[in-house]
């Protein structure tokens, strides 16, 4: 049975490697990824993509925290999500808000930080170099860029956030795909050379 290492799973076993109590800003869903986490008397902030807790009060909670010393932890930086509704702000937006706040730089555990593509690689294959795996992903800075940064092959696919004209704007990705069936032509067309 595969796995998926995703950010959340970065977050927690970084929780569990410190010992850390943290004040969870996560929905329902990711919350499960914390059971049997400790929580009481937090010492840490762990911001993901929470849309319930993104309001003043549950903000000023963990800004006082991080005042009083807890350390904050972000699930990602993502700037901009896409949602039925279209395009709605994302994690990044409230981890700068709180790091503005209280003047602490956040440890990020997911994208774009290099630790979390060198984590997923030797969880994928121990063997895997960076520069032999491709990464794809419709967010350029964030998917695309902080993957080259870490070593891999970054690779745009114009679906979900894509807006038009990404792939010039902040970097150049090493491949740009239409859409999902593109890429997976380019990757069975590398796979028989």
């Amino acid at each position: 049975e595969n796995e998926l290492f995703t950010s959340l799973t970065a977050a927690r076993n970084y929780v569990e490697s410190l010992k850390l109590r943290p004040l969870l800003m996560l929905e329902d869903e990711a919350m499960k990824d914390f059971e049997g986490i400790q929580t009481e008397d937090p010492n840490s902030v762990v911001v993901g993509l929470s849309p319930s807790n993104f309001h003043y009060k549950r903000l000023n909670e963990a800004f006082n925290l991080l005042k009083n010393r807890a350390s904050l932890i972000a699930i990602n930086k993502s700037r901009y999500i896409k949602t039925d509704d279209g395009l709605s702000i994302g994690t990044g937006d409230f981890v700068s808000t709180l790091e503005f706040a209280s003047d602490k730089k956040a440890y990020v555990v997911g994208k774009p930080s290099k630790d979390f593509f060198h984590l997923a690689l030797k969880e994928l294959d121990p063997k895997l170099q960076p520069h032999e795996a491709l990464m794809v992903g419709d967010d350029v800075r964030d998917d695309v860029l902080g993957a080259q940064q870490a070593g891999l092959i970054g690779a745009l696919v114009k679906t979900g956030k894509y807006l038009l004209g990404d792939e010039n704007k902040y970097g150049e990705p090493n491949y740009v795909f239409e859409n999902l069936e593109e890429m997976a032509q380019f990757v069975l067309g590398q796979e028989k050379k």
